[in-house]
Parts: C-alpha cells; sequence; structure tokens
C-alpha cells in the first residue's frame, strides 16, 4: 500500500464514519478498482448496502465481479442485491454462475437453500419462473433432479399455485421415490387437502423411510382428524424405533382421546422414560414442552380412576410457568370432585397475573370448574361480569349462550347466539350450536339444517358437526341418513354424546343389539355424559 491509496482509504473511511457514506464509498470503490482486492469491494458494497442505497451496492458488486469474474463471492453478492432490489429479471444469469460452481452435496444444498434466499422478493410467480429456469439443467438427473424439482415446487407453493407444487413433487418423485424431498413437500400440500399429494408420500413411505417422515404423516393424518390412520402410523414408527421418543408421546394422546386408558399410560409413562434418560444439556423447548404434556395425561388418568394421590403426585413434576393455570385447574378439580368447591376458586383466582392473556386464562378455567361441576348459575353470572367489561368477546359470549342453555333460558341463548353470528359471520360453533339446540326441541328443522350445514361449510369434516347434522336428519325422520353420518363421526371421533345419538337411531331402527354396544362404548368414553344418560332413560335402557 502506498501513501496515496493509504490517503484515499482513511479519507474514504473518515467520511464514511462521519455521515458522508455517498463520498466514502465512491473513495473506497475507486481504490478497490484501481487495486483489484476483493476486499476493497466488499468494504464498498457494505457501506453502500448500510447506507440503503441498493443500487449503488449494485454497482459495487457488479464492478467486484467484472475485476474478479472467478470470485463466487462477488457473484453471490450481485444475486442478493437483485433479489433484494426485486430486478428478478436479472436474477437467470448470476443464479446460474453460482449453481454452476457447484458440485455433490454443496449443489444440492444450494437449490434447497434457494426458497429462502427468494424469501423477500415481492413477486413470488416470477421468483418461481427465474429459479424454474436457472434449474432447467438439472431437472431430468436422478440425483440432483429430486432436488430441483422440490425447490421448484416449494417456490410455486410460496406463490400459491398449489397444482404447480404438486406437479412438481410428482415429477421428482417419479425420478426417485426414495427421495425425501418430494415426500416432504407432499405432505405440506396434504394440509390443503390434496389427495394426490398423500399417494407420494404413502409411496415413499414404503421404502426405507426415516421415522421422522412417518411421524410428520401421521401428525397430517390428526390434523385431518383422521385418528384411526395417525395411530396406525405411529405403531409404525414405536415397533420400528422403540426409542423414539416423541412418537410414543403422540401415540399416548391419541390412545387417551380413543378412551384407551391403559395403553395411554403405558405410551406416556415410556415416553418419560427415554426423556429422562437423555442427557438434560441441550434438551430443548420441545422435549420440556413433550414432558408437561405427559405428566398433564398421566394426572388426568389417575383422576378419571379416582386416584387423586397419584393425580397430585403427577402434576407436582411439572415446573413450567405457562403451564401453571392448566395444572391449578387440575388441582382444583380434584378439591371441587372432594366437595371443597371454595377451596377450588380460590386456588384458580390466587394465580398471578401480568397482562390480560394470563387473566383471560383464570376466568376460563374457573369457568370451565363451575361448568363441570353443574354451578352454571354462578359460571354464567362470572361470565356476564367478565362481559360487562368486555361487550363484544365472541368467546365469552358463546360460553355465556351454552350456559343459558344449562339454565333453560332458551329465549336468551338464541339472542347471544344470533348476535355472535351477526357480529362474527365466519364463528362456526354459534351457527352449530343454534342449529342444534332446534334439532334437539324438535322445532324449526329447516332453519336448523340450513345453520348447521353453513357451520359444516366453516368447518368442514367436523364429527360434531356431523353429529348435528344426522340429529336433524334424524328428527326430520330420515333415519338412514343419520345413520350413516353418525357412523363417519363416530369414527372420526369416539364421543359419548355421539354414541348417545348413534345408538338412538340403531334403536330406532331395530337394531338393538348394536345399539346397546355402542351405547356401552359411550359410557366407557365418559359414563357422566349428560346426554347419554338421559337418552338412556328416557328409552328405560339399562346396561
Amino acid at each position: 500500500m502506498n501513501a496515496e491509496l493509504f490517503y484515499q482509504l482513511l479519507l474514504g473511511e473518515v467520511n464514511a464514519q462521519g455521515g458522508e457514506q455517498g463520498v466514502g464509498f465512491q473513495l473506497i470503490l475507486d481504490a478497490a478498482r484501481k487495486t483489484g482486492d476483493a476486499r476493497l469491494f466488499r468494504r464498498a458494497t457494505d457501506l453502500a448496502l448500510q447506507g440503503r442505497s441498493g443500487e449503488s451496492a449494485l454497482q459495487a458488486a457488479r464492478a467486484w465481479r467484472q475485476a474478479l469474474p472467478a470470485s463466487r463471492e462477488a457473484n453471490r453478492y450481485v444475486l442478493q442485491i437483485l433479489i433484494g432490489l426485486n430486478r428478478l429479471v436479472e436474477v437467470a444469469e448470476p443464479l446460474k454462475r453460482e449453481l454452476a460452481a457447484l458440485s455433490g452435496a454443496e449443489l444440492l444444498q444450494a437449490m434447497g437453500n434457494l426458497p429462502r434466499m427468494f424469501a423477500r422478493a415481492s413477486d413470488k410467480k416470477q421468483s418461481a419462473g427465474m429459479v424454474e429456469q436457472a434449474l432447467a439443467e438439472y431437472l431430468a438427473t436422478p440425483g440432483a433432479g429430486p432436488v430441483a424439482w422440490t425447490t421448484i415446487g416449494r417456490m410455486r407453493l410460496d406463490a400459491a399455485d398449489t397444482p404447480g407444487a404438486l406437479e412438481a413433487a410428482q415429477l421428482g418423485h417419479a425420478l426417485d421415490n426414495s427421495a425425501e424431498g418430494p415426500a416432504l413437500l407432499a405432505l405440506n400440500l396434504m394440509d390443503r387437502k390434496n389427495p394426490q399429494a398423500e399417494v407420494i408420500v404413502r409411496k415413499h413411505l414404503q421404502g426405507k423411510a426415516r421415522p421422522e417422515i412417518r411421524m410428520d404423516y401421521a401428525r397430517a393424518l390428526l390434523g385431518s382428524r383422521r385418528y384411526a390412520e395417525s395411530t396406525v402410523q405411529l405403531k409404525i414408527v414405536t415397533d420400528d424405533q422403540p426409542d423414539y421418543a416423541q412418537a410414543w408421546l403422540v401415540r399416548g394422546i391419541l390412545e387417551q382421546q380413543s378412551n384407551q386408558k391403559a395403553a395411554a399410560e403405558r405410551s406416556f409413562t415410556r415416553f418419560i422414560e427415554l426423556e429422562t434418560a437423555k442427557p438434560t444439556t441441550g434438551q430443548g423447548e420441545e422435549p420440556t414442552r413433550g414432558m408437561t404434556q405427559a405428566y398433564l395425561a398421566l394426572a388426568e388418568l389417575a383422576a378419571q380412576r379416582k386416584d387423586d394421590n397419584a393425580a397430585q403426585a403427577w402434576l407436582a413434576k411439572i415446573d413450567s410457568p405457562q403451564d401453571m393455570v392448566n395444572v391449578q385447574s387440575r388441582r382444583a378439580a380434584i378439591l371441587a370432585r372432594q366437595g371443597k368447591m371454595a377451596e377450588a376458586r380460590e386456588l384458580i383466582r390466587s394465580l398471578p397475573q401480568t397482562n390480560e392473556a394470563e387473566a383471560r386464562m383464570k376466568l376460563t378455567a374457573e369457568v370451565q370448574l363451575l361448568r363441570d361441576n353443574k354451578q352454571f348459575r354462578p359460571a354464567f353470572d362470572l361470565l356476564k361480569e367478565a362481559l360487562a367489561k368486555t361487550p363484544d368477546d365472541a368467546d365469552l359470549m358463546y360460553d355465556q349462550a351454552l350456559l343459558s342453555e344449562k339454565l333453560n333460558d332458551l329465549t336468551e341463548m338464541e339472542r347471544l347466539l344470533r348476535k355472535i353470528i351477526a357480529a362474527k359471520p365466519d364463528y362456526h360453533h354459534a351457527y352449530n350450536a343454534l342449529g342444534y339446540s332446534f334439532a334437539d326441541r324438535n322445532i324449526r328443522l329447516p332453519e336448523a339444517r340450513q345453520l348447521i350445514l353453513k357451520a359444516l361449510e366453516l368447518a368442514p369434516d367436523d364429527p360434531y358437526i356431523s353429529d348435528s347434522l344426522a340429529w336433524v336428519e334424524y328428527r326430520s325422520g330420515n333415519l338412514p341418513q343419520a345413520l350413516r353420518i353418525l357412523q363417519k363421526a363416530f369414527k372420526d371421533k369416539p364421543d359419548a354424546e355421539i354414541a348417545a345419538h348413534l345408538g338412538e337411531v340403531l334403536w330406532m331402527m331395530g337394531d338393538r343389539t348394536q345399539a346397546l354396544v355402542v351405547w356401552k362404548e359411550g359410557m366407557g368414553l365418559n359414563p357422566d355424559n349428560d346426554t347419554l344418560r338421559e337418552t338412556l332413560k328416557r328409552l328405560r335402557v339399562n346396561l
């Protein structure tokens, strides 16, 4: 470095640090051009970026690449700045140059990172087109092809082109059905209820798929309320990989939902054993959250078999501030069952609250405690007091409407539900509750059907809404149609109330043996369910 260059760089830095970034940028860029030094080109480009001058940064990066054509760093700067400026038409050339400089694992990794690189681009469709153009030469090769098609599919998905994303997943899978990328892309498409995507996932799982992918598939099935199929996948994971802790946790949750209490307890216990055996360092948030879920579930299972000591012991293991409302609610439920309702309510009310969200959780927990113990009037009054402060809260209003029904104030229930529908036309619970109320009282059945169909439109495949629709059909005399709907709903979601309705339809159709089977299953799910108990009493059935 001679004296002249030293002075020029010093002057450039003084100007840049003193607020004259434009002057500093020009001095350092000029020095970079004179010397061809990559460090000076990088400094000039960074100064322009710090000054939020995209065009100047692009000028410096292009000068850098022109002076040093073999520099991958210079090319990457050009590429990223073009994306940042949304000059996507110019992206193809530097992108192709970047990929051409790579091979093997580096090339595949770079392809996989492209959707993240283009995340800030405003025109997602054009971004997808540019990436597809740059990856064209790799699409037919078995090694790189599946990764390239997966990247294109992810870009198309970001551009809201679901059919195009599915096509990419299919083409990538056709090149190599063992490739993970197309299968993972197809899993994302399953969330959009695309049956063709699931075909790709199933074919991939026929090979030697990683258990994580099968777990993701099980979760997708769970999200679609396909509980039985999800359980099958989880059993495969736990059979093949008995030390895979997360599979035991999700399996336990499903078994508990299906009233397989002993199996659920074994699964949760196995999960805790596996997590406890792991090193304590680096456990992360997910395992800790899983342990809390398992402890809460085991406490609930113990409470259901009236083993309060065991329930309290499991709850005592939870040391999670964000779950304290849940833990205290379980403890309060035990106190209430022991006849100590005042103590139970005070336990919830004594919880600290530092914001509105925590206050809301406490309110919800106390209302649920009162409702579970058939203290409908105090629960209603508690909600009335809360709604006086937030009169437009649809969730609180909905809870109050359900309590109005319990108090036999059906006029108030209807008023509240219609108020919710008027304020929030997409609140499907209100449509369903009002429609079911009409059907249960055998009045205004055409209106009940329309309300429930609207709820199903907003929440398709919800088994509880399907149960309501079946009850309208039953009240309208369409027993075969009611039976068909209820059988599917009960398969999707084994529930005591659905069992009550399914059993009644079977009973009225003359299949009393099967009705008794269903009712017994419902009693096993929840022997305290009011609808089931009332149905058996009304039909004079002793199980």
